[in-house]
């Protein structure tokens, strides 16, 4: 097998949690493009079913949408049933949907950081533990979790947000170890500043996009396509001895 050929990913499906739209939505489409079929899940299901027709116009590949409530452990096991069902099994899960809350801690109410917290951190456990008797028993599988820069680094009144990226990176480490044994490998992928709608405000105001992009060595944000090229690696049998690993995509900005 060459080494291109390793990167392939035809004969897999593809789970990809916030699949709609931004770094998500270039995931999804991504993966399909290098050869999975994928189930595209939002809270929308009609939104999903929307995209997921377009990316399976554009590339080829089965693709299919889902609603799921994601911190919803009934929706996201009745979800994954389906999926195998109608895609046939189920080899890679994205868990990238998330939202983030900003605030000083005492303008927050703790029903913000607990929501933050639960579509964060549990909707990830839940696909994880959803998905493992499929991985387990056909031993083998990659989950990729969507962490952030501030997995590892801190900003200023981003406590919830924060706290559940830093989570997200030790589930990757502890669930790496546990399902090691079976050939699942778990990684992190830790994005910084992309121009995605969650980061719309800081985008749109002159000011704070100049201080963000002040602390990138490449001097600029993120484009979403770029995010594509390591789903793809880590989804693919490139990546078979990489596990429990958190990597930044962030132009630099880390290094400091």
């Amino acid at each position: 097998m060459s080494v291109l050929d390793r990167f392939r990913l035809d004969g897999k499906v593809a789970i990809v949690t916030g699949g709609t739209r931004g770094l998500g939505r270039a995931m999804a489409e991504g993966l399909a493009e290098a050869g999975a079929d994928v189930a595209v899940i939002s809270r929308n299901a009609a939104q999903a079913a929307g995209e997921a027709e377009t990316i399976a116009a554009a590339t080829g590949r089965r693709v299919r949408g889902y609603g799921c409530d994601v911190t919803s452990q009934a929706q996201v096991e009745a979800t994954v049933t389906q999926i195998v069902a109608d895609l046939g099994r189920v080899d890679i899960v994205v868990n990238n949907a998330g939202i983030n809350t900003r605030g000083p801690i005492d303008g927050l109410t703790l029903e913000q950081f607990l929501e933050v917290q639960a579509i964060n951190v549990t909707g990830p456990w839940l696909m994880c533990r959803a998905v493992a008797p499929y991985l387990k028993g056909q031993r083998g599988g990659r989950i990729i979790n969507i962490g952030s820069t501030l997995s590892i680094i801190a900003i200023a009144d981003r406590t919830p947000y924060a706290t559940s990226k830093g989570a997200i990176l030790q589930m990757t480490r502890a669930l790496a170890l546990e399902w090691a044994p079976y050939g699942i490998t778990v990684n992190c992928i830790m994005p910084g500043p992309f121009g995605t709608e969650m980061n719309l405000s800081i985008k749109n105001d002159p000011a704070q996009y100049a201080a963000f992009v002040s602390k990138v060595p490449l001097g600029r944000w993120g484009e979403l396509h770029e995010i594509q090229g390591l789903a793809v690696f880590l989804a693919s049998d490139a990546s078979s001895f990489i596990t429990g690993a958190g990597i930044t995509i962030d132009g630099g900005w880390t290094v400091h």
